[in-house]
Formats: structure tokens, C-alpha cells, sequence
């Protein structure tokens, strides 16, 4: 079968419209690692796969729909998020109107938390252009649907309409040792920068899952909670030896899995067998952790030529953290980046603003937490309460959603907006102390001089110049 997937570009180049990445507004130039781990998974299994990403190729709507009706799919699956859904789900009508017996599925956090009412927004206002929705983990349900695609209606793990009637089965979790590697093959390594990373880089998602119970975590698509699935180390290995064949020129590897630290057991035989194929004389790698791991693994991983740290140290009170269910502490926080910080890791801190219950007191703590962490970089963030998850129950069963529509999750410039409106900190508050925290963090002759003495290549140079390029143009309204 021929198959199209397509991460649709988001109205006048969402990604590139220049909000900073500390922001952590909408889409912004990530790998596309999901899609292709699904494109890679179905050439595995015979079929013909072409691929767009919409939000780094630059392709106006009528490139992208001349391009897949060029090449003539027999099944469009198309990537969905939650502040693009309407933009999105257009794309499949507009592939429909050219190719009407094409197949057309939407993927994707909003589509997999919203099935059925992403299905009756087709129906209602996009000509019914969606055939069915694959909810949660996608390569298997893909390539059933593309061996029998007859079988629309039968297959579990496809929420579809059969004449007036929803229908929706839950399918059983696959084994993602079987999975293929990402079809690389379809993207530039280039065309992805990131000012926290070496570039050109390369993801990896080495288990999908998670051990934590966070109530604001949308991957619903790859994660249930307390659940983890690793692949085996020896898959992992052998996929970063399969990228650096595939682009020599990448320096650096991220793990963008959220708990790859979170075994130890696990962690440590990765390590050693990076070690053992020499991959850490070649590159250097990066990865999520929380701050409750096992701290006697870091200098296993500091050998291994683990380079960078991305931490959720989120809030600064326990208060804030309880109530998002994080289940660290801030003792957790301080000990761990003392210990990786000594050891000689670069930390990016992720810190968040609009806990339930949070105030500016409680704000200016974490604030405050974030400059008194040896963080080489950090980024402040409004909670967003993604469909699916118990945060946006709340949110939504207390009143405090700003958007009372989809449309209204991205602003007139495009970019997702500030989504709580909290009794004590109201939207217009969380804005402020973003922008304060960025500022306070940042603009200290200290940080400045942290930020210089940690440039150790000329990848280091280009990030560090790409990130304060990000930085200028945020802070003085530039898209």
C-alpha cells in the first residue's frame, strides 16, 4: 500500500513564528521521531511510505496537498495537536476533495484523548473527511490497517463511525522490540536546532511509558502511567550506530524518552554498552531524567559521554509539587543538581507556573529555586492542561480554561496561548512571571559567565549563539 504521513504545517509557519522555546508554545522545531519510528515500521512491512513535515519544510497548503496528490496514497495519516486541530483535521478534507477513496486517519495526543469528538468535528464542519482515529500506540494498528484495510471497522485500536454508531476498541500494547528504526531517511538532521543541544542531532526513544503519575503528561499515545517499557540496550546500541552511519555529521544523540534514568539496572547496561562500542568516543549524548533517579549512576553515565541533563525540577515549593503529583521533593532537586553539577553534567532545568492552588508567593519560589540551581539553562512554562489528562478535568470542571474552543488556543499570532486563569494567579500573572523568571534567570553576570565557561566546541558556540539569537527576538517581539 502506498501511505502518506504528514505532520501538517500550522497556518503562516506555526514553528518559526519566533516565540521562544522556553515558552514552550505549540509546535516548535522537534524531531518528528513518533512519526517516523511509524513510517520506518511500515516500509518494514512492505509498504511505501512518503512523508512531510509540515512545520520545517516551508510548504505552503498547496505545495503539501499538490505533493501527496503527486504521489497518490492510498492512506493519508495525519499528525494532530490539540492548538492545531482545526488546521489539521482541514488537511484530510483537502486530501479527500483530490483523492476521495483515500483512507485518512489522524494520529496524535488530541486525537487519541478526544476520539470521538475529534471524529464528530470532522463530520460536522470538514465534510466528514476522517475515516477513523488510531488511539494510543499507532505502528500496529497502522500496518493491520494497511494489510486489511477492508477491515476499517473491525480492527481494535481504530475509533471509527460505522453509519450513525460510534465504535472503539481498545488495543493490547505491542512489543516495541519489533518496531523499526526512524526512517531518518526522510528528514535533514539540519533542519532541526535547539539551543539546549549540539546540532545536528538526533532523537531516540529508547522505552515508551513512564513510572510517574503526573497529572499534566498528554503523551497518551506512548505513556501510561506507572507503566514503563524498555527496549532491549542492545537494540538502543544498535540504533546509534544505525544514525551515525546514516549522518556522520550529528553531534549528539537525545534521549527523548521522559524516564530513560528511571531503572538503574537498565541505565547502567546502556551505558556500558555504549562504552563497549566505543560510541562514546564518537559523540556525546543527552537525555530527561527527574531528580529522584539513583545518583550513583551519573558518573557511569558522565563516562559513557553523557553530556546534558534535562530535568523536570518543575516548582519550587512541595506544595506545588504535590499537587501536580510529581512525587519528588525539593530536597530531591538541590541534592541532585549539586551531585551533577559537580560531576561536570550541563543541567537544563524545566520549571513550571500555574500549579492548582499555586500564588505569586509560591511562584517567586521557583523563581527563586531556579537561580539557585547550577542550571546552564532552564525554561519557564504555563501548565498546559492537555485534553486526556487529569489536569484538564479539573481545570475544566473548576472554570479556570481560558479557551472555550480549540480556536482559542493560539493567540492572533498563532502561537498557543496561556490556558489557566487560577483564582490567585490569575492568566495575565502566569505571563508575567514567565517572562520575569526568563529575565531573572538569565540577565546575571553570574549565568552569563556560567553560560561562556561552559563552551567546550564549536557545537556549544552555535547553540549558545542560536539560544541568545531566540532570546533577543522573544523579548523584543520579533517573528
Amino acid at each position: 500500500m502506498k501511505i502518506h504521513v504528514l505532520n501538517p504545517p500550522f497556518v503562516r509557519d506555526f514553528c518559526r513564528s519566533a516565540r521562544w522555546a522556553a515558552k514552550s508554545r505549540g509546535r516548535v522545531q522537534r524531531h518528528p521521531d513518533h512519526l517516523l519510528i511509524l513510517a520506518g515500521y511500515l516500509e518494514k512491512q512492505g509498504h511505501e511510505v512518503a512523508f512531510i513535515d509540515g512545520p520545517v519544510a516551508d510548504l505552503s497548503p498547496d505545495e503539501v496537498i499538490k505533493q501527496i496528490a503527486e504521489f497518490k496514497p492510498q492512506m493519508l495519516i495525519l499528525h494532530t495537536t490539540t492548538p492545531s486541530i482545526y488546521n489539521d483535521i482541514a488537511y484530510a478534507e483537502k486530501v479527500k476533495k483530490v483523492l476521495p477513496e483515500c483512507i485518512t486517519v489522524a494520529v496524535g495526543s488530541h486525537a487519541s484523548a478526544l476520539p470521538e469528538d475529534t471524529l464528530q468535528l470532522a463530520r460536522e464542519k470538514f465534510s466528514n473527511s476522517l475515516s477513523a482515529i488510531m488511539v494510543g500506540e499507532m505502528e500496529f494498528t497502522a500496518a493491520e490497517l494497511a494489510a486489511s484495510p477492508a477491515k476499517l471497522t473491525e480492527i481494535d485500536g481504530l475509533a471509527t463511525f460505522e453509519k450513525q454508531t460510534y465504535r472503539y476498541t481498545p488495543r493490547a500494547a505491542g512489543n516495541i522490540n519489533d518496531l523499526a528504526f526512524p526512517a531518518w531517511r526522510h528528514i535533514k538532521p539540519e533542519d532541526y536546532k535547539d539551543a539546549g543541544k549540539r546540532f545536528p542531532f538526533l532523537t531516540l526513544i529508547n522505552a515508551r511509558g513512564c513510572i510517574g503519575r503526573c497529572i499534566f503528561c498528554r503523551d497518551r499515545e506512548s505513556n501510561s502511567a506507572g507503566i514503563l517499557r524498555q527496549r532491549k540496550p542492545e537494540l538502543v546500541i544498535a540504533e546509534m550506530e544505525y544514525d551515525l552511519r546514516l549522518f556522520p555529521q550529528i553531534q549528539e544523540i537525545m534521549f527523548e524518552t521522559d524516564s530513560f534514568t528511571s531503572i538503574p539496572d537498565y541505565t547502567e547496561e546502556v551505558c556500558r554498552l555504549i562504552i563497549k562500542a566505543g560510541i562514546h568516543k564518537k559523540i556525546s549524548w543527552s537525555c530527561n531524567t527527574r531528580v529522584d533517579m539513583n545518583l550513583k549512576i551519573l558518573p557511569l553515565m558522565k563516562e559513557a559521554g553523557c553530556r546534558m541533563l534535562m530535568t523536570g525540577f518543575e516548582f519550587g515549593t512541595q506544595e506545588a509539587l504535590d499537587a501536580v503529583n510529581k512525587g519528588t521533593t525539593i530536597e530531591q532537586s538541590k541534592a541532585f543538581a549539586t551531585t551533577a553539577h559537580r560531576l561536570g553534567f550541563t543541567i537544563h532545568g524545566c520549571f513550571m507556573i500555574g500549579a492548582p492552588g499555586e500564588t505569586e508567593k509560591s511562584v517567586q519560589a521557583t523563581i527563586k529555586l531556579a537561580k539557585s540551581l547550577p542550571c546552564d539553562t532552564v525554561q519557564f512554562s504555563g501548565l498546559c492542561p492537555y485534553p486526556g489528562t487529569a489536569l484538564y478535568e479539573w481545570a475544566k470542571s473548576k472554570g479556570y480554561l481560558v479557551p472555550k474552543d480549540w480556536t482559542e488556543w493560539v493567540d492572533q499570532n498563532f502561537e498557543q496561548c496561556t490556558l489557566l486563569d487560577l483564582p490567585d494567579l490569575p492568566k495575565s500573572k502566569i505571563d508575567h512571571y514567565i517572562d520575569k523568571g526568563l529575565k531573572e534567570f538569565y540577565l546575571r553576570p553570574r549565568q552569563m559567565l556560567r553560560m561562556l565557561t561552559n563552551i567546550k566546541s564549536m557545537s556549544d558556540l552555535k547553540r549558545k549563539l542560536y539560544g541568545l539569537q531566540k532570546f533577543w527576538e522573544y523579548f523584543h517581539g520579533i517573528r
